[in-house]
């Protein structure tokens, strides 16, 4: 069996797709693409396909990742262009590596966010930010299917910035109309509860009163493995390309010490 990592964005009005609409066009994808998919035992079989950490409804993301199980070996850039080509635009698969490493979801610990906030003075987003940063704790509520719940959103939030609109790399179809707006760029890291970009919104107003006067348009730029020296989130394919490029490089190597004579001539 083999088994294929895939990041695949979603862009523009593909932002208000859930989890389970792109759960029902990947596999249609699969299908049309005719993927020879591994399925599960049992009396209703199912692809074997594994999502990791999915972006909320409604926010736009250029790193979303997946798993999948082949009954039969396939190349992974000529399988990406087949699904790719198979999903409407904005769902778009963008890279694809053969999984040769273990926990790829265990590589998912911290995410960077693009929070436009169209309607909102740079400089209050300043002060805003600044208030938050400054904070020990912001104490923030959410509506969860067991009622309402407190939590801390300062604790998991690594860097939260503002930037300026010329520094912003998100997709031109998730831009909002040419009105000013502030920019942040938020860092925050997978913990338990989960801290949203909507978590730190309603920190920014409880600490700030700032209230955009739309709501914010969302995009996750990366997720992976938070790196404590450099402060950055790493590719978590990059262990996998990593590992491929050493099997690359040591099979003409096992394959020349093969041919060598052994023993007098």
């Amino acid at each position: 069996m083999q088994r294929i990592r895939l990041r695949y964005t979603k862009r523009g009005r593909l932002r208000f797709t859930s989890h389970r609409d792109f759960q029902r066009a990947f596999e249609r994808a699969l299908r049309r693409a005719e993927v020879p998919m591994a399925y599960s035992a049992g009396f209703t079989p199912h692809p074997k396909v594994s999502y990791a950490n999915a972006a909320p409804t409604g926010t736009g993301s250029e790193a979303e990742y997946l798993e999948i199980a082949l009954t039969d070996a396939r190349d992974p850039e000529k399988l990406r262009i087949l699904l790719d080509e198979s999903l409407p635009t904005g769902l778009d698969i963008v890279d694809a590596v053969e999984a040769r490493t273990s926990g790829l979801a265990d590589r998912l610990t911290a995410s960077v966010w693009e929070l436009r906030l169209d309607g909102v003075d740079p400089a209050d987003a300043a002060r805003a930010v600044a208030a938050f940063n400054a904070a020990d704790a912001v104490e923030v509520q959410r509506m969860t299917k067991n009622g309402v719940r407190t939590f801390d959103a300062r604790a998991a939030v690594v860097e939260l910035d503002r930037v300026d609109a010329s520094e912003a790399p998100s997709p031109e179809a998730d831009r909002p109309t040419d009105q000013p707006c502030a920019i942040l760029r938020l860092v925050v890291r997978h913990v338990t509860p989960a801290v949203r970009p909507d978590d730190v919104l309603s920190g920014l107003r409880a600490v700030a009163d700032l209230a955009p006067p739309v709501p914010a348009a969302v995009t996750r730029l990366a997720q992976g493995l938070f790196d404590e020296e450099t402060g950055t989130v790493t590719d978590p394919l990059a262990p996998d390309r990593e590992a491929a490029a050493a099997l690359t490089t040591a099979a003409p190597t096992a394959a020349a010490k093969a041919s060598e004579p052994v023993g007098p001539a």
